[in-house]
């Protein structure tokens, strides 16, 4: 995952704490993804309650060293309720090889509860259009049959590029949405590596191709029409600018993005009182202090050594889990893809990318 979303709503935090959850089934989906079902833990009914869209971080620990995760929570569109994710693998070595190769129905996980921002806009009778690349379906899916089901007067359109059909994910929950909402339902399926009889769903997504494909799903860049994207930095980023050429106003369109830019090759500038500045942290209504080191790039670092359950999961400023409100002193933000103006107005900010400025700094993860 990933995560996300440019100037809406404030996401939800996650409560403090880990929930070990065992795996109830292991479903191969392609050749380089499976979904994993997780058993919801005893105890209150609303610790896994989520808004489609939404994710959580996996923590496990793999060949002696921790990693975390985030993937969206993704379940079937029929059926009863669960808790599911898709993992894809994209490359060796990692989470999702250990997930396809090794995880087996009965062992047990680490998970946090849902957190994130990006979720659909309650605009009765809106034309809700999602372009999704590769496993950027896992929250699109559950917002679409969640639109479907709430506003009977909706209509959703779907644009997933893949690289081949064989290759498409959760195609045939696709296909039972669209036969159970023929009239309202749309999707599309572009394929990068494979040729398709129309000469429109071959190829890579680009602003030459996005005007054209807005037409066959019947959208217009005004009136009651909202676009979500979800995928990796580079197509989120591309159909984000050829939607606002197009004319669709960017205040209509929410993204979650599942990979970051391109690192700069430069490091980072060193933050004024780096070396001294003592930093508070409140979370899960406890205070820790601690203080940054010169080894300490960002706030999190310091954090983690006073309060290992501090959440985080990515480290790029993408998920969104380690958000705080700075009560005390101030940060600079860095790089990151969640907070939109509003909230970093109101002074959140992301402890993966942030870097005190002030001696003495607060922040709150429970605001």
């Amino acid at each position: 995952m990933t995560t996300t979303e440019q100037g809406t709503a404030a996401p939800t935090g996650p409560s403090a704490g880990w929930h070990r959850l065992r795996v109830a089934r292991v479903r191969p989906l392609t050749d380089d993804a499976v979904a994993l079902t997780l058993d919801l833990p005893d105890g209150p009914a609303d610790a896994f309650a989520h808004r489609p869209g939404q994710h959580v971080t996996v923590r496990h620990v793999l060949h002696g060293t921790e990693i975390r995760r985030s993937y969206s929570i993704c379940p079937p569109p029929f059926g009863r309720p669960e808790l599911r994710l898709v993992v894809k693998r994209l490359g060796s070595g990692g989470f999702a090889e250990y997930a396809m190769t090794v995880l087996r129905a009965g062992e047990t996980l680490d998970v946090a509860p849902p957190t994130g921002a990006f979720g659909l806009v309650e605009h009765p009778g809106a034309h809700q259009v999602m372009v999704a690349a590769g496993s950027g379906i896992t929250p699109l899916l559950p917002m679409a049959a969640a639109a479907l089901r709430a506003d009977p007067r909706c209509r959703v359109s779907l644009i997933h590029t893949e690289r081949t059909a064989r290759s498409v994910l959760l195609a045939d929950e696709l296909a039972d949405l669209k036969d159970a909402y023929v009239d309202r339902f749309q999707p599309l399926y572009l394929l990068t590596r494979e040729t398709r009889e129309a000469e429109l769903l071959t190829g890579r997504l680009d602003a030459t191709r996005l005007p054209a494909l807005m037409r066959a799903v019947g959208a217009e860049p005004d009136g009651d029409t909202y676009f979500y994207l979800c995928g990796p930095w580079e197509m989120v980023t591309s159909v984000r600018e050829a939607l606002t050429a197009w004319g669709a106003d960017p205040a209509r369109t929410r993204v979650e993005l599942f990979s970051a830019a391109p690192r700069d090759p430069a490091p980072p500038r060193a933050a004024p009182h780096g070396h001294r500045a003592r930093i508070t942290a409140s979370f899960g209504g406890q205070t820790a202090v601690t203080a940054m080191t010169d080894q300490d790039r960002v706030v999190l670092d310091a954090l983690l050594r006073a309060r290992p359950d501090i959440p985080y999961s990515c480290r790029e400023g993408l998920c969104g889990s380690c958000r705080a409100k700075v009560v005390h002193g101030s940060v600079t933000t860095g790089p990151q893809y969640v907070l939109g103006s509003a909230e970093l107005a109101a002074g959140y900010t992301l402890a993966c990318r942030a870097r005190p400025e002030t001696d003495e700094t607060e922040l709150d993860f429970d605001l």
